[in-house]
């Protein structure tokens, strides 16, 4: 059995790294990122990725930086058949890409070439789109850019979020993967480069893009909302305070007033004004200081003041 490293580091990528267990592929190694503070308390905490290798019995390495490091030369003194990656959260330098005889590949989730980066699930849902899926590809100096040898498609559901859609796919990139590798290992395997001029882009998803824009549609701020969900969470201003908007859904309602505000006050839910006339429903919300809850919650508490005429900004 060929012998591979494996590099990844969220939820995504344990079910990639069990099923190359299961399969009796030797495991060299398996790479991630640090552990990292979480929570209020800072708690030191490994990755998943992280504590699925150790349940297995697998070396980890987890080097703070790989490029000039000590653990790139360690990675590469295995010297792996070949190299798979899945959410691995760095950019792979040229000598660790070309080590393996096998290549390196990389289990993406999207539809390449669109949304190549980092977020490639948390953006399809924000801008929208009706379909995403897994792409398996050789992975090559530039971000994303490598031949495909691999896709599988899957159907957005309009209730989906970024945690559903991560479970989701992470299912869909191991079986891919499965099915992928053995054509991989017996050099029968796809090789297409990818078109150029298809190019979309998904960056780290950055402090501005959580900030929700109430001139934007009922659509649009719902697609913001999913797709900030259940992390890094969008948000909004009240009172010059911020509150997290945790769950939405379009309302039916119409109105004349200037967006963000607020234009109903139900027992489960209120109403805010968005763009083009329309409105949203917040259902779910945390405001500053205080843990997330059911908009019935807040408003019998906290938000036992929030009146018609409110406004978010």
């Amino acid at each position: 059995m060929i012998s591979i490293v494996f590099m990844g580091t969220p939820a995504f990528s344990v079910p990639v790294l069990r099923m190359l267990h299961e399969e009796g592929y030797d495991i060299k190694a398996v790479v991630t990122q640090p552990d990292r503070p979480v929570g209020r308390k800072r708690v030191l905490t490994p990755p998943p990725v992280k504590e699925e290798a150790v349940r297995l019995g697998l070396p980890v390495i987890q080097p703070e930086k790989l490029r000039g490091s000590e653990e790139l030369q360690e990675i590469i003194a295995l010297n792996p058949d070949l190299i798979v990656t899945a959410a691995f959260g760095q950019i792979l330098p040229k000598e660790l890409l070309d080590t393996p005889k096998l290549g390196c590949v990389n289990v993406h989730a999207s539809l390449l070439p669109a949304y190549r980066g980092g977020a490639p699930i948390h953006q399809c849902l924000i801008d929208g789109q009706e379909k995403t899926g897994v792409t398996i590809m050789y992975m090559a100096v530039k971000l994303d850019a490598g031949d495909i040898i691999s896709q599988a498609e899957l159907t957005i559901d309009e209730q989906d979020h970024t945690g559903l859609l991560f479970d989701k796919l992470s299912i869909i990139g191991r079986d891919l993967l499965k099915e992928t590798l053995p054509s991989i290992i017996d050099g029968t395997n796809n090789r297409i480069p990818q078109d150029e001029e298809k190019v979309t882009f998904a960056h780290n998803i950055s402090r501005e893009q959580e900030l929700v824009d109430w001139q934007q549609n009922s659509t649009e701020i719902y697609n913001q909302v999913r797709g900030l969900h259940p992390w890094p969470v969008a948000y909004t201003k009240l009172h010059g305070d911020n509150v997290k908007i945790w769950w939405a859904q379009k309302s039916d309602k119409n109105h004349n007033e200037i967006p963000g505000t607020v234009i109903a006050v139900d027992k489960e839910y209120f109403t805010v004004a968005t763009g083009n006339g329309e409105a949203i429903n917040i259902l779910d919300l945390q405001p500053a200081g205080k843990k997330r809850m059911t908009a019935m919650d807040y408003l019998r508490g906290t938000g036992s003041k929030l009146q018609i005429g409110d406004r978010f900004e």
